[in-house]
C-alpha cells in the first residue's frame, strides 16, 4: 500500500523556479531516507538529491548543487525539491523514491 505521487512539474523559462512535491502514503516519511532522481530525454537515470530520515543531512549531485534544495514536511508526509535558476539541461522527468518504491514522475520542461 506504499504509494508516492509526484507533482509540481510544468513548463518554465530558463532562470525560473519550480517546487516539486512527493506525497507519500502507506508509510511515514519521517522514518526513511528519501531520494530524487531524474531522466532527461534519451538519457539514463540520474541521481539528483537525497535526505536522511531525520531531515538534517542532505546530498546533491554536482550539476544541481547550489540551485536545488531538498526538504521534507513530516506533518504533511511530503518530500519536496525546490528548483531554482533552471536551465534547459534540467529538462527531465523527476522521480522520488523510498527504498524500492518509486512514483510515476512529474515532467519539468525548461524552454524559452
Amino acid at each position: 500500500q506504499v504509494q508516492l505521487v509526484e507533482s509540481g512539474g510544468g513548463l518554465v523559462q530558463p532562470g525560473g523556479s519550480l517546487r516539486l512535491s512527493c506525497a507519500g502514503s502507506g508509510f511515514f516519511v519521517s522514518e526513511y531516507a528519501m531520494t530524487w532522481f531524474r531522466q532527461a530525454p534519451r538519457k539514463g537515470l540520474e541521481w539528483v538529491s537525497a535526505i536522511n530520515s531525520a531531515g538534517d543531512d542532505t546530498m546533491y549531485a554536482d550539476p544541481v548543487k547550489g540551485r536545488f534544495t531538498i526538504s521534507r514536511d513530516d506533518a504533511k508526509n511530503t518530500l519536496y525539491l525546490q528548483t531554482m535558476s533552471l536551465k534547459p539541461e534540467d529538462t527531465a522527468v523527476y522521480y522520488c523514491s523510498v527504498g524500492d518504491y518509486w512514483g510515476e514522475g512529474t515532467l519539468v520542461t525548461v524552454s524559452p
